[in-house]
């Protein structure tokens, strides 16, 4: 789990307000644990009444505090000790009457006077009826939290406790974690780079119905963009067609062709520190497309094609009028010859680093979710990676790329 490098051997605390969300908590501090963060819960009292104590206990196998004057030892009080060894603390679900004692300074229970004690980043998950959320105070006091430098996830649209339908429902554990995940990458080495990061195979129009493309499924392109991310990076993320969900608090530009593509990267770039180009960008396009349905046909049917603009050979033209662009990274997807064909791409494209990978295996290239790589750096030095996964070769490769962009 890339996480892992993240939340390990970090201390989170997690405060568990009075909502029926809670339950979702125990998810949440779940994914925490397996991800090797510590994790200590604290509840309140009205939070008591929808998850016990020992349910997190069980999970975090940590002890649960809910009273107000705890002592973690005999010679710690709880809520000075917590709030200093904290790396994190999160807050979900965080109501509207925690939100507004936690906006002034009020400290009645445990958990408020932890986090006002609290010296590490601070992460609220809201969950209210809409009519709360949507209150001029409840908008006032989120105004300040946020002006303060608290950060804040959802809360979402969707079915309520009191059945109703509307904002005010807690973001999910998963959201809430990568939430959690970004703040955490703030302290990572890339943090103020942006890295652009292409992805996915393109799509050239045939017909309304029909097109030519390839079997490009963006795995490795996301796995890089989430290992950027993870670093600490500002990553813009352009993907040709794909299923694949797009990282948490990486921006994503869709496009189809590879003309848009190309249109996407270079805007990109013109402020980026580096390029990586993972897409499967279509070599050729037909020369024109048919505005209707082609139909089928007792004879054959011939398809007039012309080259597509090469991104890389035109990033590298330009290369020397953007002073910010400090890596381009590519990709050469072969069935043969994959060294001479890479180095010769290496070369030819002015690129800092190429990625070589054999798509003829059945174990590696497209549409799974390992891979078999050589890295092949400017001076022609190749290192050959065994079978992996390929968010495993995206943080061997991210390693790579804050060399070059940040040296130590």
């Amino acid at each position: 789990m890339a996480a892992e490098r993240l939340f390990k051997d970090k201390s989170v605390v997690v405060g568990v307000t009075g909502g029926i969300s809670a339950y979702k908590t125990v998810t949440l501090c779940s994914r925490l644990v397996k991800a090797g963060a510590t994790v200590d819960v604290i509840l309140t009292d009205a939070a008591e009444e929808f998850v016990r104590p020992l349910t997190f206990q069980a999970l975090t196998h940590r002890p649960v505090i809910t009273e107000m004057f705890s002592l973690l030892q005999e010679t710690e009080i709880g809520h000075v000790s917590l709030g200093k060894k904290a790396d994190l603390m999160i807050i979900a679900p965080a109501t509207a009457n925690s939100l507004a004692k936690l906006t002034h300074g009020l400290a009645d229970n445990m958990l408020l006077t932890t986090a006002l004690a609290c010296r590490s980043p601070i992460l609220v998950a809201p969950a209210m009826e809409t009519g709360m959320w949507e209150n001029s105070a409840t908008c006032a006091n989120m105004k300040t939290l946020e002006e303060r430098g608290v950060n804040v996830v959802g809360p979402a649209d969707g079915h309520l406790a009191s059945g109703a339908s509307g904002a005010g429902r807690m973001s999910e554990p998963d959201e809430i974690f990568n939430a959690a995940r970004k703040i955490l990458s703030r302290r990572e080495p890339l943090n103020g780079f942006r890295i652009v990061v292409s992805a996915g195979g393109t799509r050239e129009v045939i017909d309304p119905v029909r097109f030519i493309g390839n079997r490009s499924s963006g795995k490795m392109g996301y796995a890089l963009a989430q290992a950027a991310s993870d670093r600490g990076a500002d990553v813009v993320l352009i993907h040709g067609p794909t299923a694949l969900q797009n990282p948490y608090g990486v921006r994503d530009v869709g496009v189809e062709s590879a003309e848009q593509m190309r249109s996407a990267v270079l805007k990109a770039v013109e402020s980026a520190d580096a390029l990586i180009m993972t897409a499967a960008v279509a070599d050729y396009r037909p020369v024109t497309a048919a505005k209707q349905k082609i139909k089928k046909r007792e004879s054959g049917l011939s398809l007039d094609l012309v080259r597509t603009t090469d991104i890389l050979a035109e990033v590298a033209e330009n290369r020397t009028e953007n002073i910010r662009l400090k890596a381009v990274f590519g990709f050469a997807a072969e069935t043969e010859s994959l060294l001479a064909h890479a180095r010769e791409k290496l070369t030819r494209k002015q690129l800092d680093f190429i990625v070589a990978n054999d798509v003829s295996a059945s174990d590696s290239g497209f549409s799974v979710d390992t891979n078999r790589v050589t890295l092949i750096d400017s001076a022609g030095e190749a290192n050959e990676l065994p079978l992996m996964q390929k968010q495993e070769i995206a943080e061997i490769i991210i390693d790579r790329l804050a060399g070059f962009i940040k040296p130590q």
